[in-house]
């Protein structure tokens, strides 16, 4: 995948699904999903340095998770990439 593939055009429900993860997932962690999605860009632009990734099955989601002081529940981010290959320096 090339990083043309990962700005290639989705049709509109596709849009409308991102928008709406993106909405979900910012209320959570108060953030934009502006925000969120240039989070994801950047997630994507980097990782596609080194792997082939499905951009379409890239799943990022912002939590709340107990942290390991007694800070309480802080947010956390998760990502679920898909990785078709890596890539070999040649």
């Amino acid at each position: 995948m090339s990083v043309i593939e990962v700005f290639k055009k989705k049709t509109s429900s596709d849009l409308a699904k991102n928008r709406l993860k993106l909405l979900l997932v910012s209320d959570r962690a108060n953030c934009t999903p502006e925000l969120m999605e240039m989070i994801k860009n950047d997630i994507i632009m980097v990782i596609s340095k080194y792997m082939v990734i499905d951009a379409d099955g890239l799943d990022i989601q912002i939590t709340q998770t107990d942290s390991e002081g007694d800070n309480g529940s802080v947010p956390a981010l998760y990502a679920n990439i898909p990785i078709r290959d890596i890539k070999h320096k040649e």
